[in-house]
């Protein structure tokens, strides 16, 4: 009881000075007085002493409501912690100049889709397939940018993939945009899914030393990580060892998984060589990602003039019935009924003196 009282409150709370006035039906009766000689002579009557206590308790009512509405009561908003199921997925989306093409490796025409477009389209249809999931999205190439920060608001997840629709650069800078989408993290929650998700066709080389503070990023973060690796046709694949110098110059997406395994956090890489390759590693993922997630509800402020107003005129409703109660209808007026009287009695002397 004592956090909803808390939570009350009024639009011009100098006018809850004028609640003393509820107290006037205490000293001065609504009902219509009538002389008797003595009350003491009449037997106790349970009916009436309820209807004064009725009509009391409506007046009252009827000036503490119009009172509590010219106030403008409310209900405060506030913030509800709950829990659903989700998770915490930063995307981090590759926007080099490959991603232009489609997956067979070249410029697409008619109604052949790029690799980016299919992503994007996928990735849409992803957002907002469970309602507590949280996103945060982050493309590279030359360099990381940040499109939208982790947010529930799913329609705006989707707008920030949307508009990823830029043709990409040819370089990738595959390190710098791990360090952003780690970032989107922040303070961890207990018992909290997190997944990275890496959408790309490609890898570079990361130097050892940005490979060391990425390390400790992972450690720290301890996130699920997820590589969907959009596969051109004919290319290597990530498991595939080269013939010759195997260095990470010579098979840059090899050494990518590699280094992703060496990581120490749960990590799955997904071969996706068209749309719905895409399409069913996306569906994978969001099954594997599927733990309880806290949340936060926002309650907005709630006006509660309505139900002041409702409270006062259920108060003067019950008066004026009272007040009606009082009246006989369909009984004449007093002086139309004594004049019928006495016509008669003024006709009779009159054939008397005849």
């Amino acid at each position: 009881m004592t956090p909803l009282l808390a939570s009350l409150g009024a639009a011009t709370p100098w006018l809850l000075w004028l609640l003393p006035l509820a107290g006037l039906p205490l000293l001065l009766s609504v009902t219509r007085r009538s002389p008797v000689a003595s009350v003491a002579a009449a037997p106790e009557d349970p009916v009436s002493s309820g209807l004064r206590i009725a009509l009391t308790a409506a007046g009252m009512l009827a000036i503490g409501g119009l009172v509590l509405a010219l106030a403008g009561p409310y209900r405060a908003g506030e913030r509800v912690t709950r829990t659903g199921i989700g998770a915490q997925i930063s995307m981090l989306i590759d926007r080099s100049g490959s991603m232009n093409e489609t997956f067979a490796g070249r410029q697409p025409s008619g109604a052949e889709e790029s690799k980016a477009m299919a992503s994007r389209r996928i990735l849409r249809d992803f957002v907002g397939e469970r309602a507590h999931d949280q996103f945060a999205v982050t493309a590279f190439s030359t360099a990381p940018m940040l499109v939208v920060p982790m947010t529930d608001r799913h329609d705006a997840v989707r707008a920030a993939i949307a508009a990823i629709d830029r043709p990409g650069l040819d370089y990738t800078n595959v390190a710098r945009g791990l360090g952003m989408a780690l970032s989107q993290f922040g303070a961890g929650a207990p018992g909290v899914s997190r997944a990275l998700l890496l959408v790309s066709d490609g890898a570079a080389v990361i130097d050892p030393r940005i490979q060391a503070q990425l390390r400790a990023e992972f450690t720290k973060v301890q996130p699920n990580l997820y590589w969907l690796f959009l596969r051109t046709k004919g290319s290597p694949s990530i498991y595939d060892k080269p013939a010759g110098e195997d260095t990470p110059q010579a098979a840059p997406e090899r050494h990518l998984d590699l280094f992703f395994k060496s990581l120490g956090v749960p990590y799955r890489a997904f071969e996706a060589e068209g749309a719905d390759a895409v399409a069913g590693a996306v569906r994978q993922i969001e099954a594997l990602e599927r733990d309880p997630i806290p949340y936060t509800e926002e309650r907005p402020r709630r006006n509660l003039t309505g139900w002041a107003y409702g409270l006062a005129a259920f108060g003067l409703l019950l008066l004026v019935l009272a007040k009606l109660a009082e009246t006989d209808f369909l009984r004449r007026p007093v002086r139309e009924r004594d004049a019928a009287a006495a016509g008669p009695a003024r006709a009779t002397p009159k054939k008397a003196a005849a």
